[in-house]
């Protein structure tokens, strides 16, 4: 059982600084876009295999605080595609967070079929692999969905494991445990791709507040370096000009 403080009400000061502070998501931060996608959904016929092209958008937030809990995370959006086509087959928004204090990890995900979830898990800062899981009923992670899904394809569990790769890509496997209606036993939609950066991510707006805070008080100390030189040129020039 997790063990909290008396005070819940007190908020310490977060580093500005998100992407100095995101433990084992740091690896997932920037602008990706994966080729070699792999989706096994149900059919009436039966399992369908099909290829997908991933872009995913990860980019830092402010740190956020519920009293003495200080999480830090990414913002996200992931749009795919099949091969060839310009219609989005899967569109995804969320939140991926740490809490360093505890290591707890905490995936938010909403999809436009009307179904939302909050998968967790645990991470130390230097991991490079970790799983999330959201649970059916769980009161801390769970899964809900509208009364079409609900009826027709009642998702029952949804699991997520990251590597980050050496290379500087990083690789998704996740399973989402499905009870399709007509059919006896559940069925395990999967997916799984590996994502290569192509753009940097954008510092947090409290980050860039203080780097532009930092920048001016430099710009400061160098205006009054350049003002002292300029004046003890002067005195000088006026000292050698007075008659001996």
């Amino acid at each position: 059982m997790d063990t909290f403080p008396d005070d819940i009400y007190t908020e310490p000061e977060p580093d500005p600084h998100t992407l100095a502070n995101l433990g084992p998501l740091t690896g997932l931060a920037g602008i990706w876009l994966g080729t070699s996608g792999h989706d096994v959904s149900p059919k009436a016929d039966g399992p369908e295999a099909e290829a997908y092209i991933e872009h995913a958008e990860f980019q830092p937030i402010d740190a956020q605080t519920n009293g003495p809990q200080i999480f830090y995370g990414l913002r996200y959006h992931l749009r795919i595609v099949k091969p060839d086509d310009v219609e989005t087959f899967h569109d995804q928004v969320g939140y991926w967070l740490w809490e360093p204090a505890t290591g707890a990890l905490v995936q938010t995900l909403s999809i436009p079929r009307g179904l939302t979830a909050m998968a967790t898990g645990h991470a130390k800062a230097t991991d490079r692999s970790f799983r999330l899981e959201a649970v059916r009923g769980g009161e801390t992670n769970g899964i809900l969905a509208n009364p079409f899904l609900e009826h027709a394809f009642k998702t029952l569990r949804y699991t997520i494991d990251v590597s980050l790769n050496a290379d500087g890509s990083w690789s998704y496997e996740q399973v989402t445990v499905l009870s399709v209606r007509g059919q006896a036993e559940p069925f395990s939609h999967t997916d799984r791709n590996t994502l290569r950066k192509i753009g940097e991510p954008t510092p947090n707006p409290t980050a860039v507040a203080a780097m532009a805070a930092i920048a001016r008080q430099v710009q400061e100390v160098q205006d009054a370096q350049e003002v002292q030189k300029k004046a003890t040129g002067a005195a000088s020039m006026d000292a050698e000009a007075e008659p001996a």
